[in-house]
Formats: structure tokens, C-alpha cells, sequence
């Protein structure tokens, strides 16, 4: 059989994720296929996803973006990790940060003798091993260094915090060099075939038509195409994450931005903490059912570092994900595929494994139904392991001063997420399931500092004497602060090689 390979490419909304989708699909399609996108400068975008994670770099590699050129051109900064405070009990704070920790000794990862000694009361804290965390409270910054391999310098692992706008202005004119069409236009109609129930054309106010072969829907919570029209459906996920509502607001800097993003949890959700260049991006993500959104501003307007610039913006969403984020010639991209609250950083990253799996999955014009089911069930598998990392957050935890951490304390959670729990709690096992985005030093990192402890450690760990373990985790303490020691700080280091224009 010949394949009949697709023409037209329609991308509805803008924003990061439809501008993200134009660039990767424009330079990793070429000009084969002919892209439109369409927006409305009548129709906002949410702009609050501000941080990222490190599989970002990995989008920039295929785009072939100079960081330094890019960093500028959207007042960034540099992140190592999330600090979570008051998440565990009040007063208690922890940083998931990038990369390794420690050294790996013989068959065990330094993690089964970092808990053996820390059951005894003779470590350190683990961040104290771990550089990106080291780095981050110290308020240091630089690129690994490929020139010394055996140092924990070429280990540095790190994303970004950057204006989001900015973001999809800079992807906009990348895409645009590339020959993608940007059609300005509010769509009023969407026409669906009769007999295969495709969308075949989108009406504009202005009158104009706009036709496509696939439609590519990001157009927010709002699901234009993939609900809208199509029902898909939608599965809130609510009973395990309760916040739906956020109030968001930017802020003066207060000192220079430090290269962590920090999240503060309040009485009825937590609060977030974006430094950029020119300012600092703040929200409060809450529980609608435990706090009015009167008293959700009066918290984040109280809890601010630097003077406000606005008035805060109100966000409403629900926890879930869309049954089908791709169906007929739709494929869903970003907020209308589904929404992970910004706990951990991962809607730009979903944004970006949504592409990778389009393109992987590129279809011809017959649309084959197998190829949809394999995209719909990778997608959502995605989707339930981050969300199990986000549960894991709120579950664990022994905060009990108002009623929202009590309900969180108390509520049943996915049996997936319970039986990773119950494996790290015999011996400090973590297992990471297939390609899922959290590794096994993120689970670490969140299931410690939430306070979980192993009931034993790992009975290989006896294979080292007590005296010689304590002398290696000294010497990996040791090594990290020398290395830290050495760094500059993350504002000199943004001064020498891209820091932006005043805005």
C-alpha cells in the first residue's frame, strides 16, 4: 500500500505550548508540510509556568538555540532544584535538586549507605551530598565541566526559570525563520466532516477559513478541538490533588536571584517562588473547598519578598487528564491534553515529550487507529506517574494545623503510589518504572525530606565497616563543598555570559 503523507499542519493557540509545537515540528519537519498557526491577541495566555526541568536542554538541542542568546532574550536564570518548605511538618525544609548524589560505591548507589548511617545518627543531611543542592543554598552557579572527568563538576545537572511570554515571543520568531505562518484570528466555527468526524476547517471572525489535514490543539483548558468539538472526555484527579485554583503575581527582586525555585506550602496549598532577571514570579495554587479566593491573595500578597507589580491574577483548573489527547486528526498539546499543577515544574516538559511523541508517531493521511491507541496509552502513562510523584507530596506529611493537611494525610492513593511506598519503607528500595520522568534520586529526595524513613537499610551496606563509612561519606561531603567553594555565584556568573537588557 502507498502512503499518503499529510500536507497541512494547524496549530490553534499560541502561548509556550503552541509556539514550543511550531518550532520542534518546523525544524525537525523542514518545509515538507505547510504550518499555520492560529492565535488571537484577543485571547490571553496563562503565562505562569516560569520553571523548568532539566530534559529542557534537550529541546534547545534540537532546536540548535544558543543558551546564552536564549537565556538573555527571556530574562532568565538558572535553576539547580525546588526547595519545599513546611511540606514534611512546619518548620522542616528539603531541596529536590538535580542530578546525582554522592558516589556510587561497588554494587549499591551511595543512597544504601547514606541511610545506614543516617539511621545510626552519623550523617549529614543529603543535601550536604549532593552538588546541585550544595550549590543552590550557596547561591552558586556554573555550566559542567567536560574537562575534568573525574571531578563532581562535570555532574552539574540544571534547568531554567525564565518569563514564559518572552519564551513563546522568542520560539515565535525561531518558527517563523522557519517558514511557519502565523494567522491572526479568533475562531468562531470549527467545520467537522460529516462521515469520518475529522475537523476540516476552522472559521474565523474576520471570515476567513483556515483548512488543515491535522489540527494540533493548544488552546488551554478551554480544549477547543479536542473537547469542544470532539469530547474526548476528561479525568479530574482531584480526590488525590484538591488544589484548583491559583492567584499569580509578579514582584520586585529582592538581592540577587538565587538558582532554585522554592515552594512554601500554606494552610490550604503552598506557594511558589520564580527568580528571573528583572523580577521574581510568585503564586499561590490552593484548595477552593479550605480557602476563599479573597483570603488566597491576602496570603500571597502578605508572603512576598519584593514589592508587587500588579494585582494578582486569578486561575481556575482541574487536576486530570484528557481520556484521549489525541482522537480523529486532533492530538492534544499542553493545558488541553491535561494539567499537572506546577508543584514540580513539569507543564513545559509535558509540552515537550507531547511533541516528541507526535513526531514519533507522525501519521500519514489514513490516520491509523493503532498508531493512535499506542500515542493515547504512552500519554497517559506518563501522566499517572508524575501524578503519583505530585500525590506523594501532599500524602506525606505530618502537618495536621488545618484541615486541608488532614484531609491530605488521610485520603486513599493510587495503589501504584502505595506500593512504592511500602517497598522504600522495608529497605529503602526505590524502583523506577520504565522511562518515567522522576528518577530514582528524585523519589529519594522527596520521600526523605517528606519525612518517610526505611525501617531497615539494605543489608549489602554491612559489606562496608562502620568506620569506613563514615570515611567515605566524609569524603564525598568533603568533595562537594570544595567544589561548591570553587563555583561563582549565579548572579556573577549570569553578569559574564548572559545577562539581559533592562527591560
Amino acid at each position: 500500500m502507498s502512503t499518503k503523507n499529510l500536507k497541512t499542519i494547524v496549530i490553534v493557540g499560541g502561548g509556550t505550548a503552541g509556539w514550543m509545537t511550531a518550532a520542534a515540528l518546523a525544524k525537525t519537519l523542514g518545509r515538507r508540510y505547510d504550518i499555520r498557526l492560529v492565535e488571537s491577541d484577543e485571547i490571553g495566555t496563562i503565562g505562569v509556568g516560569e520553571a523548568t526541568i532539566p530534559m529542557i536542554q534537550r529541546f534547545n538541542a534540537v532546536l540548535e538555540i544558543d543558551e546564552n542568546e536564549f537565556i538573555r532574550e527571556t530574562q532568565g536564570t538558572f535553576k539547580l532544584g525546588i526547595e519545599f518548605v513546611d511540606w514534611g511538618a512546619r518548620g522542616e525544609s528539603y531541596m529536590h535538586g538535580f542530578g546525582r548524589i554522592g558516589q556510587d560505591l561497588g554494587v549499591l548507589g551511595f543512597d544504601k549507605y547514606w541511610q545506614k548511617l543516617s539511621r545510626q545518627g552519623g550523617a549529614a543531611p543529603l543535601g550536604a551530598y549532593t552538588m546541585s543542592t550544595s550549590a543552590a543554598y550557596a547561591g552558586k552557579f556554573m555550566r559542567p565541566r567536560a574537562d575534568m572527568p573525574n571531578s563532581p563538576l562535570k555532574d552539574i545537572t540544571y534547568a531554567y526559570q525564565f518569563d514564559a511570554g518572552l519564551y513563546a515571543r522568542y520560539l515565535r520568531r525561531y518558527a517563523e525563520r522557519l517558514g511557519v505562518v502565523r494567522i491572526e484570528g479568533r475562531i468562531t466555527q470549527v467545520a467537522v466532516n460529516g462521515e469520518s468526524g475529522f475537523v476540516e476547517q476552522l472559521r474565523l471572525a474576520n471570515e476567513e477559513h483556515v483548512s488543515g489535514d491535522l489540527f494540533i490543539d493548544c488552546s488551554g483548558f478551554r480544549g477547543l478541538l479536542i473537547e469542544e468539538t470532539l469530547k474526548a472526555g476528561y479525568e479530574s484527579w482531584t480526590r488525590w490533588l484538591p488544589c484548583d485554583r491559583a492567584a499569580a503575581v509578579s514582584s520586585a527582586n529582592v538581592g540577587a536571584p538565587p538558582p532554585f525555585t522554592r515552594a512554601t506550602a500554606r494552610t490550604a496549598g503552598w506557594q511558589w517562588r520564580i527568580p528571573l532577571q528583572h523580577r521574581t514570579g510568585n503564586g499561590h495554587v490552593y484548595c477552593s473547598a479550605h480557602m476563599s479566593d479573597d483570603e488566597a491573595c491576602a496570603v500571597l500578597l502578605a508572603n512576598l519578598e519584593g514589592e508587587r507589580q500588579a494585582e494578582p491574577r486569578l486561575l481556575r483548573f482541574q487536576a486530570g487528564v484528557r481520556r484521549e489527547a489525541w482522537r480523529k486528526n486532533v492530538v492534544a498539546i499542553g493545558l488541553s491534553s491535561g494539567f499537572m499543577e506546577p508543584l514540580e515544574s513539569t507543564s513545559i516538559h509535558l509540552i515537550q515529550t507531547s511533541i516528541a511523541r507526535l513526531i514519533e508517531f507522525m501519521p500519514d493521511a489514513g490516520f491509523d487507529v493503532r498508531d493512535i491507541a499506542a500515542y493515547n496509552r504512552m500519554a497517559r502513562q506518563e501522566y499517572e506517574w508524575i501524578r503519583d510523584f505530585l500525590i506523594l507530596h501532599y500524602k506525606q506529611t505530618r502537618r495536621d494545623d488545618s484541615a486541608f493537611w488532614r484531609d491530605c494525610a488521610a485520603m486513599p492513593i493510587p495503589e501504584s503510589l502505595q506500593q512504592r511506598i511500602d517497598l522504600y519503607e522495608a529497605h529503602g528500595r526505590i524502583i523506577r518504572e520504565g522511562n518515567e520522568l522522576f528518577t530514582e534520586v528524585s523519589w529519594l529526595q522527596v520521600m526523605n525530606g517528606q519525612g518517610l524513613r526505611p525501617q531497615r537499610h539494605h543489608p549489602l551496606a554491612d559489606l562496608l565497616s562502620d568506620s569506613a563509612l563514615r570515611d567515605y561519606l566524609d569524603d564525598v561531603r568533603r568533595v562537594v563543598a570544595q567544589c561548591v567553594n570553587v563555583m561563582p555565584t549565579h548572579a556573577d556568573y549570569i553578569a559574564q555570559h548572559c545577562r539581559a537588557p533592562a527591560p
